[in-house]
């Protein structure tokens, strides 16, 4: 057989070569002008914190575990997801905003079209400029930024502001988590004050209705009362039996010891009638009734109280304990050197997507060629 003739450029070859200059090696160089020569320098703050929750030991089971009942948990995780989605919301857009100008803070550029703000005077246009300026990382509770910005001092004041509106809501998260655990203890000790109050003056009522401090009292004292005329009249029965047996029977010592005898059980008896009813009126031993009934109210009422008060103190006690924050373990940085955008890197970037495509495209050619 012949030797093969040398290899020859034909004209799909020409078109080849001519296809990688137009997709590929003019747009790279186009590109590359861009980059190096429109595109401004950016400046990126750093900073990193997390949500941190402490809370000193439980001093609440001294009282009986009371502190457990009003629900008081730590949930710094939650937190930080709350946090994180804080971050990338339109509320701490307008909120940074409120303090910086970020249109002014990312239209440093006007010659850069591509890094520099394009948008409008709508808050949504900033909120997408914040996107691609601020870039988060979440990664077991720690929360890291980095914010760019056309100047070092702009991209500092802007994690500044992130920082300290991030606190902002950690601290308002903290009051809510404190008064949900003081609610339930605060209801409890309201109702009990309520109780206390009613049961005061109902016993407030019963004395000035009946003229009575402590209807109890004035019982004993009628009781000791007629102990002691038994008393009186046991001594004269037994001084009218020595009488009847050695004086005579017209004695005069004998009828005034018996009229002395009539006169202390007339009284008995009718130190007696007072704990009945009397001409209508209301019995004593039933006022005592309702009296105790009254005190035994009282009493349980104010052991409510004291114990919703200690409920209280300790729910209280606990709440202060327990305290969330934003912990920084990344400050705010300052930028010496503008690191973006990273010019080289990004050049390789659109070289390589460019020479994919390009590849694809003359792959996709000669498929259909072959098949022609």
């Amino acid at each position: 057989m012949p030797p093969a003739s040398p290899a020859q450029m034909q004209r799909r070859h020409y078109g080849m070569a001519i296809s990688f200059v137009v997709m590929v090696l003019i747009p790279a160089l186009l590109s590359a002008a861009y980059i190096y020569t429109r595109a401004v320098d950016q400046y990126a703050s750093y900073v990193g914190f997390s949500v941190r929750s402490e809370s000193a030991p439980n001093a609440g089971d001294v009282l009986g575990g009371l502190g457990s009942l009003v629900g008081v948990t730590s949930s710094s995780t939650s937190d930080t997801d709350i946090l994180y989605k804080f971050i990338q919301s339109r509320d701490l857009v307008e909120r940074v905003n409120s303090r910086i100008d970020l249109r002014e803070v990312w239209s440093k550029a006007p010659g850069d079209p591509i890094f520099g703000f394009r948008g409008g005077a709508s808050l949504e246009d900033l909120v997408k400029e914040w996107d691609r300026k601020v870039r988060i990382h979440y990664d077991s509770g720690m929360i890291d930024l980095r914010i760019l910005a056309f100047d070092a001092q702009d991209a500092q004041d802007i994690a500044l502001a992130i920082v300290d509106e991030g606190g902002i809501l950690i601290n308002q998260l903290n009051d809510i988590a404190r008064e949900d655990a003081l609610r339930y203890a605060r209801d409890e000790l309201e109702r009990a004050q309520g109780l206390l109050r009613t049961a005061r003056q109902n016993v407030t009522e019963f004395r000035n209705r009946y003229q009575l401090v402590d209807p109890v009292a004035d019982v004993q004292g009628q009781i000791g009362v007629v102990t002691s005329l038994q008393q009186q009249l046991a001594e004269q029965l037994v001084a009218l039996g020595l009488l009847q047996a050695n004086a005579q029977a017209n004695d005069p010592r004998i009828s005034q010891t018996e009229l002395r005898i009539q006169v202390i059980r007339d009284q008995i008896d009718a130190e007696r009638q007072k704990f009945g009813s009397v001409n209508g009126e209301e019995a004593l031993s039933d006022v005592v009734g309702q009296f105790e009934i009254l005190t035994v109210d009282r009493q349980f009422a104010e052991a409510s109280y004291t114990a919703a008060l200690a409920s209280f103190e300790s729910a209280r006690a606990e709440a202060a304990r327990q305290s969330r924050y934003l912990a920084p373990y990344i400050r705010p940085t300052l930028a010496q050197e503008a690191e973006f955008p990273q010019r080289l890197r990004l050049l390789l970037m659109i070289a390589g997507f460019l020479t994919v495509i390009w590849v694809i495209g003359s792959l996709i050619f000669y498929s259909l060629r072959d098949r022609r």
